[in-house]
């Protein structure tokens, strides 16, 4: 029989929901107002809302319905997975609006956040980093601890954005699209120092059917056919008309060339050639998220098809056999697999857009912008390294009954009622 839920938890999600809801909306009373359009080309204007608008409604498909289905491929986790999905999501979308506004540069005005369109679009990317992190936990933690970790997430994600920017002076459609990078490294941070002896590489609440990975697979699909809209939302102004079509053909060719390739690796490493539903529903993406860090310097299809096609490469043999070495290796539990879907998909994008530079730049300027597309990168990596440690050690002091202590030589998982107990445990019972 699957374990119950602490005894607690029913006291606390409705008090901590309650609690942080109310702080959500005394905030919005204060600081947060509707931006009044008073540009004199009001036509361009009125168009450049529609489009946003239906962006917008791509990016919210994959928020809630993408990421939600692809949560639901544990067999004893599914409806649970889409249900924290939306809570998670919903909770964090409010937050990021309050943190960009108040770290990010011109976005307030008089101690006021002005919302617009892209304010909401830049929050739905931002929960969309909190539910990457989510992945590498998933299955292992209650909803009460999963939205501590997405507040905190989120929070780290802004910062970093606002180090790029104003230290670094980067680009804030290339800082905003390392989310899957920091989402992926701060999920597995959490997932690596939570880790608790016991848990096998093929354990036996790890277990997928057609059902659930049907389902999953429907969510792939959303996330498959809106990933140009989630590339490309933040790229609408009417000079960089040019630059927006460029990137939906880029990634639409690079979400092409993944799939084939995710179908072909998976057939390859199969003993008996067949295809693992798993490594296609995550691998398939890989191309949109590569190409989506390196989306300003690629202009040429070729060039988006060949990070497609190493970006499923390497996500395809990642879940064949660095997942269990992880765990093995480093004691690192990553259910979803984000490491390879998100984070070395990542990293193959920010080096595709450091060749293209230095390719393209003069020897003293392309030192200059090496020097500085690293530091770009070891900040994202160090702070959200950082940041899943200190979420790890506030769930710990918040969620930890008084007078408990936790055993010296065993890491208890958030989600176990028990300390002494030593297995991977998921949080709700089989629905």
């Amino acid at each position: 029989m699957a374990p119950q839920y602490t005894p607690s938890l029913r006291s606390r999600l409705p008090l901590v929901a309650f609690l942080l809801e109310t702080v959500f909306i005394l905030l919005f009373v204060f600081f947060v107002k509707i931006e009044q359009h008073e540009q004199i080309d009001r036509k361009y204007d009125s168009k450049l809302f529609i489009r946003s608008y239906a962006e917008f409604q791509d990016i919210h498909v994959m928020i809630f319905m993408g990421f939600g289905f692809l949560s639901t491929f544990l067999v004893r986790y599914g409806f649970s997975g889409s249900g924290f999905n939306v809570l998670l999501a919903a909770m964090a979308i409010q937050w990021a609006v309050m943190m960009n506004g108040f770290l990010l540069p011109q976005r307030h005005y008089r101690r006021e956040i002005h919302i617009s369109m892209k304010s909401v679009i830049e929050a739905e990317l931002c929960a969309a980093s909190a539910l990457v992190a989510m992945g590498a936990v998933h299955g292992k933690t209650n909803p009460v601890q999963l939205l501590l970790m997405a507040l905190v997430e989120v929070t780290g994600f802004v910062i970093n954005q606002w180090i790029l920017r104003t230290l670094l002076g980067a680009d804030p459609l290339y800082s905003i699209m390392l989310l899957h990078i920091f989402g992926a490294l701060f999920g597995v941070m959490v997932s690596w120092v939570l880790h608790r002896e016991g848990i096998n590489p093929k354990h036996e609440k790890e277990k997928t059917d057609r059902n659930t990975g049907l389902f999953a697979m429907l969510g792939t699909l959303f996330l498959w056919m809106f990933w140009p809209s989630f590339n490309s939302a933040l790229v609408y102004h009417r000079w960089e008309r040019e630059l927006k079509l460029t990137v939906i053909y880029g990634t639409y060719l690079s979400l092409a060339v993944s799939v084939v390739m995710a179908i072909s690796v998976s057939m390859l490493t199969n003993s008996k050639g067949k295809m693992n539903m798993v490594h296609i529903q995550s691998s398939a993406l890989s191309g949109g998220v590569a190409i989506g860090v390196a989306m300003t310097v690629v202009h040429t299809p070729w060039i988006a098809m060949t990070i497609g096609f190493f970006a499923a490469l390497l996500s395809a043999l990642g879940f064949r056999y660095m997942k269990d070495h992880m765990l093995f290796a480093f004691e690192c539990h990553d259910t979803c697999g984000v490491i390879n879907v998100h984070a070395i998909p990542g990293i193959l994008g920010w080096f595709a857009n450091l060749i293209i530079r230095l390719a393209s730049s003069e020897s003293t300027i392309a030192v200059r912008f090496a020097v500085h597309h690293i530091c770009v990168l070891l900040i994202t990596v160090c702070m959200s390294l950082v940041m899943g440690t200190a979420t790890v050690v506030c769930l710990r002091r918040a969620l930890t009954p008084s007078g408990t202590s936790t055993p010296e030589n065993s890491t208890c998982k958030l989600s176990c009622a028990d300390p002494t107990q030593s297995r991977l445990m998921y949080t709700f019972t089989r629905e």
